[in-house]
């Protein structure tokens, strides 16, 4: 039985040219099983505003971008029978990554044709889905200030985070998880569902995206001279053996914090006021995935 697919490209993610993507799609996607229809985004919602209307008449809506195009588009589908597709075009792409999606486009698009689905947590900041990584402190403030660059991509992250590192002081953080209460000092706190950032950054080594638990990481205030190390632990999975980071498992968070501030939701920043609270949402994603893990759901 042939089903209708939506691709969404976002044009501007990771500062990737896309425009071969509907031919690719074209030559890659099996025309017996998807009936396929491609559409641009055009500004910041568009994606998750074109997901939602399209939600009930589309069986799989693909989202061609990063993890803040999968955001916009899987928050239309997330909780529904539609099934979320990726085609990894970011800057960091750490769901895809974790997803085991390849980062080559057309074996991404020949994994569309297996149909290999599985179910997934999210989770919600104040509301707000998010599905791979949310976070507030420095990871904030950077993407806070990634987004104001006109260049896109890994490197400019990369300088952003070692320009601002030095001018970016730890906060005092009162923490509740599951009732109980953690008053801690951090540099930053990151809320994974999955256990990287992206581009391979394992920051929690262990999180799983079908364990019903969010992985609440507190990284301790470092020496720049440790960024190097840092960086090399989240590459090799060796984050949970450093004294500079504590994670705490749980589904249901409360953040206090002095005063407002950036916090992000899969890269995407936002403010928010002095309280925060984090939901885990069980099983409530429907992803293709890649070599994840052998499904027993086909479509």
């Amino acid at each position: 039985m042939e089903r209708k697919a939506l691709f969404i490209i976002n044009p501007i993610s990771g500062g990737k040219k896309k425009d071969d993507v509907p031919e690719l799609i074209k030559k890659y996607l099996d025309a017996a099983k998807f009936e396929a229809v491609v559409v641009c985004s055009d500004g910041p919602a568009h994606a998750r505003q074109i997901a939602g209307e399209a939600a009930n008449k589309f069986d799989l809506i693909v989202a061609v971008g990063g993890d803040g195009t999968i955001n916009e588009v899987a928050s239309a589908i997330v909780g529904t029978d539609t099934i979320l597709g990726i085609i990894p075009y970011g800057s960091g792409n750490g769901l895809a990554r974790f997803l085991d999606i390849s980062m080559d486009a057309p074996k991404a698009i020949r994994a569309l044709n297996t149909g290999h689905v599985e179910i997934i947590d999210s989770a919600t900041l104040n509301g707000q889905p998010f599905f791979n990584m949310a976070g507030m402190g420095f990871d904030a403030h950077i993407s806070e200030v990634f987004a104001r660059r006109k260049k896109r991509g890994f490197f400019t992250y990369l300088v952003s985070s070692i320009e601002e590192f030095n001018k970016y002081k730890a906060e005092s953080y009162h923490i509740e998880v599951d009732g109980n209460i953690y008053e801690r000092e951090a540099f930053m706190l990151s809320f994974a569902n999955s256990s990287q950032y992206g581009n391979n950054a394992h920051i929690s080594p262990h999180a799983s995206v079908q364990d019903g638990l969010l992985d609440i990481c507190v990284i301790k205030q470092f020496p720049f001279w440790r960024l190097f190390e840092m960086g090399m632990r989240m590459l090799t999975k060796t984050t949970e053996s450093t004294k500079y980071l504590e994670i705490i498992r749980g589904k249901h968070i409360n953040i206090k914090r002095a005063n407002p501030g950036p916090v992000h939701l899969d890269g995407e920043p936002h403010i928010t006021g002095t309280h925060t609270e984090i939901k885990l949402v069980p099983n409530s994603l429907k992803v293709i995935v890649g070599d994840y893990k052998k499904s027993k759901v086909r479509i």
